[in-house]
Formats: structure tokens, sequence, C-alpha cells
């Protein structure tokens, strides 16, 4: 079982260079202005696929029809958002459950280029206009932009939301917009943007794909509250009829003032996109069979291998297909609480790994289908391979002394078992570093530094990683280990972890091809210490401290490759994870009424926004309707 993915014209008039370098750089940041020209696009490192003016991109079917409806099961994406229901529509804070893709519903400055790493062009904004260095950006906004109920969108949104954002989003929003010093709005149509001066080259694409938020609602509604009532927003759907713990849709919105830019057209094709609610997998599994959802993307191998028999399988209703996944595949594993005294010793978390056999976990629970994970950056050129590189010893000599030895050599990798599911060889070698680590074995039972049992639980949220686990729990038990697994309900699961209050929890981290601030959230030592954050291993390290700035202060795309591949080494010889498994395929199975463009675009797979409802192919099986 894989985790889905533990997330993105020019105007006439110009300010003076003069009025922006005096309100963009108060203190020691004042300089002489420098304007660097209005561009239609952002990227970190500059490059740009698109000129300013393309038609549309590349991997859309710009004759897409509108209309239809796709129906799929709730996942879980990010922030605050939970699989099982819901009891808020506002995403963008720490508190309460808010459903899957309400982001559909808010505008953005800029919107991403999928078949580029990190590039992104105007969707509010016609273009941005970096000044002083890139200590500020001016961003050029569109004068047709409105929000649902007619009003114009202004700079005085956009620069509302950047500082409610900053100060009372969710933890990984803040953490994201650390940098930012503030924004205001120099006239209805130019939103200046302030940096700090330490800020990294991704932060202007983050601000960039910041939601934008309504300052007129938002005096009468309290952005710190979680509500139900649909929000004010400007985006190519809202929220339309909804059921709290059943189901949300989001209808389309015919008149959306953005629907004709280059970076919409072929985009936003379903009239209706509806998200099921259910409290446990099996049910949601029997209603798509019977066609109550259409689209499921499968990430439990047993199913995919198994289950996938049913009669619209077999009469070609439903397909079941494979699409390439070329993103890095990321990090997914069982992260240790380093918080917790009884994981402080790497040699503790090392052990522990060894007890989980993956060889015959893949063999006999995946079907053969999952390859191991090894890196923090699996699937991508940000991997450590092999012995470290001139390049990569140049930022790690300085903190050899800090670093053990393990990160000098070839990059700690995953112990490879005889796939019997008991390597005796194996667990001898955690029983020694247990030992090693002053662990004591009384009997049958392992005491720890305390002189107690020792025991750890494996949080979830799920049944259906029990099968996986049970056999990894074995094993510990036969080092001495009391280990037990607990599964909560998503709600009690997303506030434990958001309080720290776990022993190991199962999460899968997915990263973008150019690294950016959110991975301070994911192992910084000032995320370890913020409740919310996606530090679930409690990493406060100096070293991967000072390493995640070099990768994020990078000034080409090979130097931050480099960075990363150093960051890598020094994250795996600490042994926060054990690693857990990836495929480099979406498996989809949908019932055979959609349209979708040839290829996906290489660095994401953009269903909602990308397919369309085909009616032709609806009609013949019988759900025109």
């Amino acid at each position: 079982m894989s985790r889905p993915r533990d997330p993105s014209r020019r105007t006439v008039l110009k300010a003076s260079a003069a009025a922006i370098a005096a309100a963009a750089l108060p203190g020691p940041f004042l300089a002489p202005a420098r304007a660097e020209g209005l561009r239609h696009g952002l990227s970190v490192f500059g490059e740009l696929k698109y000129a300013s003016d393309f038609p549309h991109f590349g991997y859309v079917n710009a004759e897409a029809p509108k209309g239809g409806r796709i129906i799929f099961t709730a996942p879980s994406w990010a922030y605050n958002q939970n699989p099982q229901t819901f009891n808020t529509f506002n995403t963008f804070i720490l508190k309460g459950d808010a459903p899957p893709r309400m982001e559909m519903c808010f505008d953005t400055l800029m919107v991403r280029a999928l078949d580029e790493p990190d590039a992104l062009y105007g969707l509010v904004a016609s273009g941005a206009e970096t000044v002083n260095g890139g200590n500020a950006i001016v961003f050029h906004l569109r004068p047709e932009a409105r929000f649902h109920d007619g009003s114009r969108l202004t700079a005085g949104d956009v620069a509302f939301s950047l500082e409610v954002l900053k100060e009372s989003g969710h933890p990984q929003i803040r953490q994201a917009l650390l940098e930012l010093v503030g924004a205001e709005a120099l006239d209805d149509s130019r939103v200046l943007v302030r940096f700090s001066g330490r800020q990294t080259r991704q932060l202007p694409l983050i601000v960039a794909g910041m939601p934008i938020l309504s300052r007129r609602y938002y005096t009468a509604y309290d952005f710190t509250q979680s509500v139900l009532t649909p929000p004010l927003s400007s985006g190519p759907y809202k929220v339309g009829r909804h059921e709290v713990g059943r189901y949300v849709e989001y209808h389309r919105v015919k008149d959306w003032w953005g629907k004709d830019l280059p970076v919409s057209v072929g985009h936003h094709n379903f009239d209706v996109i509806r998200i099921e609610f259910y409290r446990e997998r099996t049910a949601a599994f029997e209603a798509f069979k019977k066609g109550a959802t259409t689209y499921q993307e499968e990430f439990t191998s047993k199913t995919w291998a198994t289950e996938y028999t049913f009669p619209a399988v077999q009469d070609g209703r439903v397909l079941l297909k494979e699409f390439p996944d070329n993103r890095p595949a990321g990090a997914q594993g069982w992260f240790f609480n380093t918080r917790r005294d009884k994981f402080a010793d790497p040699r503790v978390r090392r052990a522990l790994g060894y007890a989980f056999d993956f060889e015959w976990s893949n063999q006999v629970l995946f079907y053969g289908l999952y390859t191991r994970t090894q890196s923090f950056f699996q699937n991508s050129a940000m991997m450590a391979t092999d012995l470290p590189t001139e390049a990569e010893l140049a930022l790690l000599e300085p903190f050899r002394d800090r670093l053990p030895d393990a990160v000098f050599g070839e990059p700690v990798t995953a112990p490879v078992s005889d796939g019997s599911g008991f390597d005796r060889r194996l667990l001898r070698e955690a029983a020694r570093l247990l030992e090693e680590a002053g662990l004591k074995r009384d009997g049958a039972t392992l005491l720890g530094l305390d002189g107690k049992p020792f025991t750890v639980e494996f949080l979830d949220n799920s049944p259906s990683f029990d099968r996986i686990i049970q056999p990894y729990l074995r094993n510990l038990e036969r080092l001495g280990i009391r280990a037990t697994s607990r599964t909560v309900d998503p709600a009690q699961y997303q506030a434990r972890l958001n309080d720290f209050d776990f022993d190991i929890a199962s999460r899968r981290y997915a990263l973008s091809a150019t690294l950016s601030d959110t991975v301070r959230d994911f192992w910084s030592s000032k995320a370890a210490a913020t409740p919310g954050s996606s530090n679930l291993s409690g990493i406060s390290d100096p070293v991967v401290d000072a390493l995640i700035e070099t990768a994020l202060a990078a000034k080409s795309r090979e130097a931050m490759y480099v960075a990363a591949r150093a960051l890598d080494r020094v994250l795996r010889a600490g042994y926060y994870w054990v690693p857990q498994w990836n495929k480099p395929t979406h498996t989809v199975a949908m019932w055979d009424v959609f349209g979708y463009p040839e290829e996906p675009p290489f660095y994401d797979f953009p269903v909602e926004s990308t397919w369309w409802f085909d009616a032709d192919k609806a009609a013949k099986i019988g759900m025109a309707g």
C-alpha cells in the first residue's frame, strides 16, 4: 500500500521605481531602486518554456468539452484535510477538518506549468517585476479579475491575503512565509510584496501560488475560525451541494472571469467535481464497483492485484490503467518521534528498522508491485548515490566532527533480507545494536534505559495497514519489544500528529522537482518545535538546518542537486525512519466515461483539472446521466 500524496496581461500603470524602493526596503535594505523588468512568468532559476504569447500549456486538450462530472473518494492531500469527513470550509488554518480540493475555489496570482520543474505563469497577475535584487516584487493584476459575487479582485485583497496567511494561516503556510516582511497595495492593480533579504529564491513563487482571499468577506467572518459557510472566492469552482460527513460538490463557475486565459485553456472541464466520504475503504470500494464513484486511484497493492475482477471490469465498463509517475517519489515510511527519550539513540532506531522484512512483504503482501524506498529524495536527481562527490564533500567536511562516519561513505540503505519474513541474521544485528545502546534483555522482555519494558506503538488512521504492520510487530516482539498498533479515526489521528502525540507514525512526504521553503517544515529545528508541522520525527540538527538553507539558496539547479544529496546523506544516516516502498506509476480504475490528454505532464497528474467527461463513451455504457 502506498500513501496518497503527505501539497500551487501587462497593465498600463507603472509604479515609479523610487516609490517602490521607499516602500519595499526599509532600514538596511533601503537602496537605489532597480527594477528588473516585467515578466509573464516566474521560475526559481529563470528558465521559462512558454513565451509571453503562448496560447495554452502543451499538455492540455485545448478543445476539451465542458460538462459532466467526476466522482471520487476523499483522499487527504494537505493541511487540515480528513478523508472521512469535514467540518469546515476554511482549509487554510490548522483548526477543523476541511474537504479536499477547496483550493480549486481560490485564484492565485500565478499557476504552475506542470511540464516544467517550477515555472509559474500569470493568472490574476499578468506579470511580475522584481525590484532591488529580488528583495521586493510587484505583481501587476488583471483589471478583469472578479470574485464570485461580481466584486473586483484588487491588490488590496492580495495584500490582505498574504498578511493574514502569514499571521494566522496553517503552520505550514506560516513557515513558508517566514521571510515575507509585508505586502501593500500601490493601487488597485499593483501589489508590492517585500522580503527580508534572507529569503530563498523560491519565496516569490510561493507567494505567487498563495490563495487570494476577499478582504471584504473576512471583515465580516473571522479567518481564524472554522465555519461551514462556503467562503466568497474567485476561482474556477465554488462550493455547491454538500452534506457534512457524506459528500461535497464543487460546481464549475461557467462565467469565471479567467476561463479564456492561456493558463486556463483546456482546464476545469467538469461541471461538477464530487467528493464522497466513507468511514472505511471497503465501503468506498463497493461504492466504486456500483458506479457511485467513477474514478479511483488505487494505493493498495493487494486490492489492485486481486479485487478488480467484478463484472464491470470484465465487460469493459471499468478500465484499469497505469500512468507514469515521473515526480520525485519523496519519502514514505514509519517515522520515529525522537522527542521521546526511547528513540533518542540512533542505534535504537536503526535496530527497529532491521526488524521490517520488506522483501517478504513485497513478495507475499504486495504482489511484487513495489520497490524499496531508500532516500528522502527517491526517484529524483537529488537522491544521494555512491560515494560523495567533491562538491558534496565541500559542503559536508566543515561538519565532519558532528556527523557519523556513515555520511562520508556509501549512503545509508535499508537492509536486504532473505525474504523469509524471519531473517535471523538481521534480527541478531538488531539485538546487538539494542544491547550496544544500553538496553538489556530480561527473559523475553527488552528493558529500556529506565529499567522498564521497552514498548512502541504504531499509530495509523486506516485498518488497511494492519496486514503489513502485524508481521513487523511479530519480529519486534522477537527482539523483546512490546509492540502494538493503534488505529484511530482520521480526526484524532491528525490531532495527535499535530501535537506530536505518538511513538511511530506512517507518512508520505511528496517533494517537488525544485526544493521550496516547505522542506523547512519537513526537517528543520524550528519545525520540530512547531505543533502542526510535518517534522514528525522531531529532527533538530544544526547541520540539517544549514544544508537546508544551502539547498534553498542555490543559484543553479546543479548546485541545488549537490546540496540536496548532501542533505540526503545526513538524514539517512540519522535513522529517523523505517523507509517503506514506492512505485513509479499511478494505478487507476475508472468507469469508461472520461477523456484525457495523451500524456500526463511530467511533474504532476492533474486529473480533476485536465480530464473531461466524454458523453459519447458514457452513453455507450448507460451512464450518460
